[in-house]
């Protein structure tokens, strides 16, 4: 198996799109943690399938002229994390799956890092947990414009839609709606359970 090293951004519990990079076996998984920090990307947000469609839930950032990702810190001025987990419940307790996996998600939302690389790595452990993986990944030590790695720091975009190609799968609203893509990983977790993997692995990748 031919090892392709790619550079991954560090989002809030990420698209689908995100983890076929992610767990794609030939993919030596770097982290980016320091860029400046950019505005209105999946690194402080993830998407969901709200009663009324999209529904972006986003992390609020603390003010502290900081501008590298590792440096970024939280604001827990207001309670989001008790907002964010009352979005995902009403969202997806009718879901197939929600149930079997409430216990784990809530403890997302138990966490209360300091800084928003910390919650974002602390979430992806639980989400591995959930999807049974161990995917091994380390992170850079320093900012490099133009890397060797495969740069993914822009590949998943929170305000195009995505281009990666993905079956449809039944959602908790899609038949009033209709199919929504790439979503948070969430969505797909709390519709085909199990399946998810698989589901995740047959996804043609854009990049």
């Amino acid at each position: 198996m031919n090892m392709k090293n790619v550079l991954l951004p560090v989002f809030y519990l990420p698209p689908i799109s995100w983890f076929s990079a992610f767990l794609d076996a030939e993919n030596e998984i770097l982290f980016e943690q320091f860029e400046s920090f950019p505005k209105q990307t999946y690194r402080n947000r993830t998407n969901i399938y709200g009663a009324n469609g999209k529904l972006s839930l986003i992390i609020p950032i603390a003010h502290n002229n900081k501008r590298e990702f590792k440096n970024i810190e939280i604001s827990y001025t207001e309670d989001w994390r008790k907002l964010h987990w009352k979005s995902i419940k009403t969202a997806y307790q009718s879901s197939p799956y929600f149930e079997f996996y409430e216990d784990k998600f809530r403890k997302i939302f138990d966490l209360k890092e300091k800084n928003l690389l910390d919650f974002n790595l602390k979430s992806l452990e639980i989400i591995q947990q959930i999807l049974k993986t161990e995917k091994a990944h380390s992170l850079n030590i320093e900012y490099i414009k133009n890397p060797e790695e495969l740069n993914l720091r822009e590949s998943f975009s929170a305000k195009n839609p995505s281009e990666f190609e993905m079956n449809e799968y039944y959602q908790t609203f899609s038949d009033k709606l209709g199919f929504l893509k790439d979503l948070s990983i969430l969505d797909l977790i709390c519709n085909k359970g199990p399946e998810s993997l698989t589901y995740i692995k047959n996804i043609k990748q854009s990049y």
